[in-house]
């Protein structure tokens, strides 16, 4: 069986997006390929890393890309992990489903020392149950 795509897609591609992919590439393996991606690509937000690090995923060489790094792919699902991002995401040709979910964005919170870590651990559980289910639906 060829590997299932999928695309998570979020406005800056530095905190929900990078860790859903990361989730996925953790709990699905060999049987996807996972890419993420954002309309405003910023980088990597060290809160997202440090949090996925905390649950032995490592997001630390990902970076942040833009929808057109990904925009000629083919992708079986894209998931738009925001109202945000459906709506600010161009069309994409490529793709055969595209769903939205909703997650809170921590980004916004500034403090870089980690005292708002908190707010990343709990999106960083919400997305692992939610590639869980994505997985689960593949096996």
């Amino acid at each position: 069986m060829r590997p299932y795509r999928v695309l998570f897609v979020c406005v800056a591609n530095s905190c929900q997006s990078q860790m859903a992919e990361g989730w996925l590439r953790h709990l699905g393996g060999e049987r996807f390929i996972v890419r993420s991606a954002g309309v405003e690509p910023r980088h990597l937000h060290p809160l997202a890393t440090r949090a996925m690090q905390e649950a032995g995923v490592d997001i630390g060489a990902q970076r942040g890309k833009g929808i057109d790094a990904v925009a000629r792919e083919n992708f079986d699902l894209c998931v738009a992990l925001s109202e945000m991002a459906r709506d600010a995401c161009p069309p994409l040709p490529h793709v055969v489903r595209i769903e939205t979910r909703e997650f809170d964005d921590p980004t916004w919170l500034e403090d870089a020392d980690g005292a708002d870590l908190d707010e990343f651990r709990r999106l960083r559980d919400e997305l692992r149950a939610f590639v869980e289910g994505i997985v689960a639906t593949r096996e």
